[in-house]
């Protein structure tokens, strides 16, 4: 393997226990222990590939709880990624048998590297904490997989639909849950979310509720852990399908969904859809854009270019300008979603549903469509026609309540403003935090150079908002 591909790589070693973590799954003989590994693709879900390993290499079904590193003795600067994980079901039923050991026979000497040895010990001591209580965390604690299990069984049973043993772990954290479960009849999902993200929860039942024809219908809520189960939505995501009319009702679905959604603004703000009404975008821009300048005042390397204070106050008004200039056009404020990815978009035959609300917002519609053209752009490249197809379709829709010269004009605008809304939006550029974390301050610089280039092309294109 070259370097590119190894700097592409993660490697997770499995701590698979077994029997209330009396029995521990080890590789090799008493004198040379290893614990079993997988490589992983950065792009890959680590917790859908470490479970699959184990069920394919060693017939173990086993449910993550909690990761730990281990720092590298021949590299202080990185760690070992371990997973600890929780036997609960299939073990060792045909094929290669696992070898589980007793953890208690285990000592530093049984290990070919002594850090599988602290590892281990390690992950008993926390392991015990969270059975204890004494770490937070729902997911973490042992036995959680099991309670959850039954409880889907006892929740899907009024569907008239058995639950099955196959299951797959998207998703793993002490606060974070995403699991799909196989059932005789359509499959199910539960998904559970922890801070930051918990307004995931409340607005995805309040979304359910209202738009019923655009979400996957909910079967039974968890609140104590954020919780909730679904059926799985007909169709596939948008990302794993080629045919362009699926982009085209996904635009139109989209746009009927955000007219819908007009008129419900408070219900909406009220279960923590974030607040980007024109009058808090207005609010937000001087905040920001003194953020960039300090966070382009930090930067060292030279390229990408640093914008200077001159440059950040004329994409300030240039910003200003263009949100004005867009309130005037009478739009009214809608549901929004600033992570509108195909990824949660599924499409089927005559319907569509949209997923992972944590993002959702309130505010102007059109920023939505604009992320989800821009996830397009990248899937069919220069496919000018398609583009102009899906543009359309969405165009349309919005022509029952808007004229077509003022949705022609909130096109043009949004190229700048969605990025902007983006930005302000998720708060990252205003925490202290991102002064002393080089990754999000180079992201925040990198969304307004964006913006400068959105609105020099604002410019070319002459439009009356910002040349005058």
């Amino acid at each position: 393997m070259d370097v590119l591909q190894q700097s592409e790589c993660i490697q997770f070693r499995m701590i698979a226990f077994g029997n209330a973590a009396s029995e521990i799954l080890l590789l090799g003989d008493q004198q040379c222990l290893r614990l079993p590994s997988v490589e992983l693709q950065r792009t890959q879900r680590p917790a859908e590939a470490i479970c699959c390993s184990l069920q394919s290499e060693w017939n173990c079904d086993a449910a993550c709880l909690f990761g730990i590193n281990i720092p590298s003795r021949n590299d202080v600067s990185s760690s070992v990624r371990y997973q600890v994980m929780e036997c609960c079901g299939r073990r060792n039923s045909g094929g290669t048998p696992a070898p589980w050991l007793r953890v208690a026979s285990l000592t530093a000497g049984c290990f070919a590297e002594v850090s599988d040895y602290e590892a281990v010990r390690q992950s008993l001591t926390a392991y015990k904490d969270y059975r204890d209580g004494l770490a937070p965390g729902p997911f973490a604690k042992p036995g959680w997989f099991d309670d959850l299990r039954q409880w889907v069984r006892d929740s899907i049973m009024p569907l008239g639909i058995e639950l099955r043993d196959s299951f797959c772990q998207f998703n793993a954290s002490p606060t974070f849950s995403l699991v799909r479960f196989e059932t005789s009849g359509p499959a199910v999902w539960f998904k559970a979310v922890g801070e930051p993200n918990a307004r995931e929860f409340p607005i995805t039942v309040v979304l359910t509720g209202l738009f019923p024809k655009y979400t996957p219908a909910i079967i039974a809520t968890r609140p104590e852990c954020n919780g909730w189960l679904t059926l799985e939505a007909g169709g596939a995501a948008l990302d794993q399908i080629q045919r362009a009319n699926d982009w085209e009702d996904a635009a139109t679905a989209l746009a009927r969904l955000q007219i819908e959604s007009i008129g419900k603004r408070d219900r909406l703000l009220s279960c923590g859809a974030r607040d980007l009404r024109f009058s808090t975008l207005a609010d937000l821009i001087h905040p920001f854009f003194e953020s960039a300048n300090e966070l382009m005042e930090q930067q060292v390397k030279v390229p990408p270019a640093i914008l200077n204070c001159q440059e950040l106050l004329l994409l300030e008004q240039q910003v200003r300008a263009a949100l004005a200039c867009l309130e005037s056009l009478g739009l009214l404020e809608t549901l929004g979603h600033l992570d509108m990815n195909p990824g949660n978009v599924i499409v089927s035959e005559g319907s569509c549903a949209f997923l992972d609300w944590g993002e959702a917002y309130v505010g102007p519609p059109f920023f939505t469509f604009q992320y989800l053209l821009e996830h397009l752009r990248r899937a069919a490249g220069r496919d000018s026609a398609l583009e102009a197809r899906v543009v359309a379709q969405y165009a349309s829709e919005w022509r029952s309540i808007a004229s077509a010269s003022r949705i022609e004009e909130a096109f043009s605008l949004v190229s700048l403003l969605a990025i902007f809304a983006y930005a302000a939006g998720s708060n990252v550029w205003s925490s202290g935090m991102v002064l002393q974390n080089p990754q999000a301050a180079g992201y925040v610089r990198g969304l307004t150079r964006r913006m400068q280039r959105a609105a020099l092309e604002l410019v070319d294109r002459r439009s009356p908002c910002l040349s005058s």
